[in-house]
Formats: structure tokens, C-alpha cells, sequence
């Protein structure tokens, strides 16, 4: 051994064998040390991590999270520590199932995380504003854009359903002017029929994004001719016979739809019905009578009247001192009824006893025409203007005279 030890070349070749020993071992803990080393403790830092919430959405809504995006420090093994950085199933977690409306400071819980890292969440609370949801029920209402083919105009929207319900928090709800769709009936010649999405908007016009149930609405528009709602007016014809009258006359409906050319609807107050002959009617009846159309008038909603005339025996009333009342006289001349001389008539009327014993003699004009009359006396007919279904009794004709005269000529004064 000595005499190796002794041979310069066997001691260089045992330091080249004990340097090459080192430099292996030295290389080795060096690539441990700056590799991948399953056993290395690693520090991973993750920003803008998202909370996630739990609580009851179909009771209550978070108006505020402050922040709602945190910092996650990891630290552990690496090898621990990544497989979290490349999986997605952690979360930072924030419990609001025990809290209920109103202003929260509350902690945040990691979850999913492996249990060898230690999680750091930065900050580990944060502030929560949660506001209680309630349910209001708004009607809808359609918006018409365009105008429909020449001579036609469109109609009330019919919507179904009419009115939906809207889910938001109280702050939200108050906010709510209406809730709105839109149909367009430009050019249109018939109905038009579509689904419309709804929108809700506040007070300013802008839209406010709230849970609506329905969100979409069956909307028709009828498309028409003009048309307006006017009273229905009935013509009788003839009258019950003697000691007969008529007690009431009924209709329905008392008011029609009338369609036609714009003119002819502007121009229209009242629309005329049909004729109807009650001459020598003794006992109540019920009639169905088609109303017909007229001049420039093309449909008519609803086109039948039912008609109920009622006919009772009629009784008769004496009415004094009824004033006669002259129109027609000339400015020129003096007219004077002379005959009655009291310019006063004694009439008998008759009719229903309902109508008979109400009626005053103001209730009867008894109105005497002198137009173009010249002077002298004349025996003319009385008009007697008389309530509804009251007609005048024995005698039928009544007379009245005037006399005519000019007036004496004013003397000037001297």
C-alpha cells in the first residue's frame, strides 16, 4: 500500500477519480436544488381571484360586494402547490345563507383547496350590501310604430298576457315607469300578430334590467277602415191604437261602432238606425231589427239592434193655462193672439200612467209660427211640443188667432 501511495501516478489517478466523485455529487444538489423537485417548498402568489356567493337568489339580491375580486397566497410543496394553480376546482367562497338584508362584514373560506397548501386570501373579508327581492305586477303596454295602408288605421293592441310580474330588489322596483314592446303596422293592410320582447324602463326613458315573467307577449293589432263609437238612433213609425200607449222603449246596444272613409266618420254625431212601426200595437213586444248601412259607412259593429217596446193602456190628463208663445213676427208690426184672449190653452194629453202623472204644464210648449204674415187677423194651427210618448187628446187640432197690425209711427219731438 505504501508503495502505491508512493507512485506518483497511482496518487494522480485516485485524485482524478475523487474529483470526478465530487463533481457528480455537487451537480446533483444543485439540479434538486433549482428543479422541479417534488419535495421543494413553493410560494404561488394568484390575483383577481373571483368570490363566489351562496345565498337564496329567488329571495334576496346583493346590491354591493366590496372588493369582488381577491389575492390567493399559496404555499406548500410544489408539487401540491401546482396542481392547484392548474386545476379550477377552488374557489374563494363567501356564505351568506345564515345573513339576511341589510349591510355585512363577513369572512371569506377557501374551498377545494388541498390540504398540504395553506391558503393566504388577502383581504380576508369583505363588505356585502344584500337587498330583500319582491314581486310587482305591471300592465304592459304596446308602442304602434308606422301607419297602415291608405285609407286603413290601426286599432287597440291586444295583448296576452296583459300584465306580467317583475322580481327585483326594492331599490329597482321604485324605479320601474313601465314596461314597454313595440309592434310596427307600417304598410299593413290586415292584422298584425307577433311576439314581442318586453323591456322595463324608469321615468328618464332608460331601460332597467330586472327578472320579468313573461319576457315575451302574443301582441295582435287589428287594421281597420276609420271608425268611431256614436249613439244608435231609432225611428218609430205609427202609433198604438186608442186607449193604448207607449210606457218605454228600450235598446240595446244603445251605442254602435261605425267604420268607413275618414270623412264620413268625422262627419257622423249620431247614426240612424233602422225604422220601426209600432201602428196598432196593443201588448208589449221584442223585436231584432238589422241596422243598415248608410251612404259611405262600410261595417258596422254590432250590425242587429234588439228593441223592447213596452205598450200600456194610456189614461188622460187635463193641463191648463199652457202659454201660447209666437216666433216668426216682423219687428214692424204689433202681433197679438186674440183668440183665446187669454194667449193661454187648455189641453188634453194622453199617454202611459207613469208619464201622465208626472207632467206640469211647463213640461208643454205650445209654440205659434207668424212668419210672413201679412197684417190682419189669422186663425192658425198650434204646435204642441210634448214629452216623449205623451201624444195630445181630444181635440187633436188646436187653434189659436192673431192679429196683425203695424206699428203707429214714432212723432219726433219738437
Amino acid at each position: 500500500m505504501d508503495k502505491w501511495l508512493r507512485n506518483t501516478n497511482v496518487v494522480r489517478v485516485v485524485a482524478l477519480i475523487i474529483g470526478i466523485f465530487l463533481w457528480v455529487v455537487v451537480h446533483m444538489e444543485e439540479t434538486n436544488v433549482s428543479g422541479t423537485s417534488p419535495l421543494r417548498e413553493r410560494v404561488e402568489t394568484i390575483n383577481n381571484v373571483a368570490i363566489t356567493t351562496r345565498y337564496d337568489e329567488s329571495r334576496y339580491f346583493i346590491s354591493s360586494m366590496s372588493p369582488s375580486n381577491v389575492q390567493v397566497i399559496l404555499s406548500g410543496k410544489e408539487s401540491a402547490v401546482k396542481k392547484v394553480t392548474t386545476s379550477n376546482n377552488y374557489q374563494i367562497q363567501l356564505d351568506l345563507t345564515q345573513v339576511g338584508k341589510g349591510d355585512h362584514e363577513l369572512s371569506l373560506t377557501p374551498v377545494g383547496f388541498p390540504s398540504d397548501v395553506e391558503v393566504q386570501v388577502v383581504p380576508r373579508t369583505v363588505h356585502v350590501v344584500i337587498e330583500e327581492l319582491q314581486m310587482k305586477e305591471v300592465p304592459v303596454v304596446i308602442n304602434i310604430k308606422g301607419t297602415p295602408a291608405a285609407g286603413l288605421k290601426a286599432g287597440q293592441p291586444i295583448v296576452k298576457p296583459n300584465k306580467v310580474y317583475i322580481t327585483a330588489p326594492t331599490s329597482k322596483l321604485e324605479q320601474i315607469e313601465n314596461v314597454l314592446g313595440e309592434v310596427s303596422v307600417d304598410k299593413a293592410q290586415s292584422a298584425v300578430t307577433k311576439q314581442v320582447r318586453l323591456q322595463a324602463f324608469n321615468k328618464e326613458g332608460k331601460e332597467v334590467v330586472v327578472n320579468m315573467n313573461p319576457t315575451v307577449v302574443d301582441v295582435e293589432v287589428p287594421i281597420t277602415s276609420p271608425f268611431q263609437t256614436i249613439p244608435l238612433q231609432l225611428k218609430l213609425s205609427g202609433e198604438p191604437p186608442k186607449g193604448y200607449a207607449i210606457a218605454s222603449v228600450t235598446q240595446n246596444p244603445d251605442k254602435i261602432t261605425v267604420y268607413g272613409t275618414q270623412e264620413e266618420v268625422d262627419r257622423l254625431e249620431f247614426y240612424q238606425g233602422p225604422q220601426l212601426s209600432i201602428q196598432d200595437i196593443k201588448e208589449t213586444k221584442d223585436y231584432s231589427l238589422d241596422i243598415p248601412l248608410r251612404n259611405k259607412v262600410t261595417q258596422l259593429d254590432p250590425d242587429k239592434v234588439i228593441v223592447r217596446v213596452e205598450i200600456v193602456p194610456s189614461i188622460t190628463k187635463a193641463m191648463e193655462n199652457i202659454p201660447i208663445t209666437i216666433i216668426g213676427q216682423n219687428e214692424n208690426y204689433n202681433t197679438k193672439v186674440v183668440a183665446p184672449d187669454t194667449a193661454k190653452l187648455n189641453v188634453t194629453v194622453e199617454g202611459a200612467p207613469a208619464l201622465i202623472d208626472q207632467i206640469k204644464p211647463e213640461d208643454i210648449q205650445a209654440i205659434l209660427d207668424v212668419s210672413n204674415l201679412p197684417p190682419g187677423k189669422h186663425e192658425l194651427n198650434v204646435t204642441m211640443n210634448l214629452p216623449t210618448y205623451v201624444k195630445l187628446g181630444l181635440p187633436e187640432d188646436v187653434k189659436a188667432t192673431v192679429e196683425i197690425s203695424e206699428k203707429a209711427p214714432k212723432v219726433a219731438r219738437p
